[in-house]
């Protein structure tokens, strides 16, 4: 099988030739160079490209950004008043510092802002998809509703929002989703045909079940039907200690679920979740891309994949991959090659 097929094979509920092993993106490989190929080429994969634009903010938004050292100063001016961003940066990550929004009379700034629709563009999407070909699965990377807040207000004040102005954060999420409804339309009319939805740990990792369910679920129930409404598969990734919703996220719909981290680093036991939605998600993961991949020796790493293989067993819904933190390097890399040759052995 390509790893295209062996995926889709996973995904059906058919027996792949091999349980797919999947890392998510390239990390920090050189996507031209020789270790990303023969990753590409021996692994099966789950690759992204973006649509440009800001579904949820629009192209119409009054902002002036200034650099002064490591930090970015972002000035967003709304009819109610100017608001401020600082993002940093260090030589390894960088983070926002101060959100544009820290009240309720913010995010009421913030979406007076007039609104004129950014129109997705898929050329970059089709061009990556028509070179990889059958090397592995592209997706569309789009934030489900729950990020607009979630990017305009900090982790604390978001809570806070939502205790103080429940109605003002559900407002919120409700015209994010209506503005991201139309963008994937016309993203899947162009030709997009899979799509990498992130989002939903803001809710279960900061809001907790009933959050996810007032501010999550009747949404990405509609955005996950509007795919397949189209033929397109939808791809859903939650980081986090989820091992309680895994049925709430197989009741989205949704075709595959990462990341799926054990212990220590989650609460999952891949084998107890395969029994227990397996039949309608394609469960993706199991190796902590950092901490297991990239810096454990081969020997450690194939015993680890191994055992997950041997509690999932020779099944359909199921890809052995990382915790899609898309910032490996060569020797995870190397990892995920040996876990592909473990998993055919294993099948065999």
């Amino acid at each position: 099988m390509t790893s295209r097929e062996r995926i889709l094979a996973a995904l059906k509920g058919e027996r792949p030739d091999r349980i797919p092993v999947s890392p998510f993106g390239l990390g920090h490989l050189d996507p031209d160079g020789p270790v990303a190929a023969e990753l590409i080429a021996r692994t099966d994969p789950f690759l992204t490209a973006g649509l440009g634009g800001n579904p949820f903010t629009g192209t119409a938004v009054d902002s002036t950004s200034q650099q002064v050292g490591d930090e970015t100063i972002t000035r967003y001016q709304t009819p109610a008043g100017e608001l401020v961003q600082r993002y940093q940066r260090t030589s390894i990550t960088g983070c926002t510092t101060e959100f544009p929004c820290k009240d309720a009379a913010d995010v009421e700034a913030f979406l007076s802002i007039p609104f004129v629709a950014a129109v997705p563009q898929v050329e970059a999407f089709l061009k990556r998809r028509a070179e990889i070909g059958d090397d592995a699965l592209l997706l569309a990377g789009i934030g489900d509703a729950i990020c607009f807040p979630a990017t305009i207000l900090s982790p604390e004040d978001m809570c806070l929002l939502s205790m103080d102005s429940p109605e003002l954060l559900r407002r919120c999420v409700h015209v994010a989703h209506e503005r991201l409804m139309s963008f994937v339309d016309l993203a899947c009319c162009a030709g997009v045909d899979a799509f990498r939805i992130v989002g939903g740990e803001y809710a279960t990792e900061q809001l907790g079940p009933a959050g996810f369910d007032d501010l999550v679920r009747p949404w990405d129930t509609q955005l996950v039907s509007l795919i397949h409404d189209h033929g397109a598969l939808a791809y859903y990734h939650n980081h986090g200690y989820v091992d309680s919703y895994l049925e709430t996220f197989a009741d989205l719909g949704i075709d595959f679920l990462d990341p799926l981290e054990v212990p220590p680093y989650g609460n999952v036991d891949l084998g107890t979740a395969h029994r227990r939605i397996g039949d309608r998600v394609c469960l993706v993961g199991g190796l902590d891309d950092m901490e297991v991949l990239e810096t454990r020796d081969e020997a450690t790493v194939r015993r680890l994949g191994r055992a997950h293989l041997e509690a999932v067993g020779h099944e359909s819904g199921f890809c052995l991959g990382g915790t899609a933190s898309g910032t490996f390097t060569a020797k995870a890399a190397c990892n995920f090659i040996a876990l592909a040759e473990e998993s055919q052995s294993f099948c065999r």
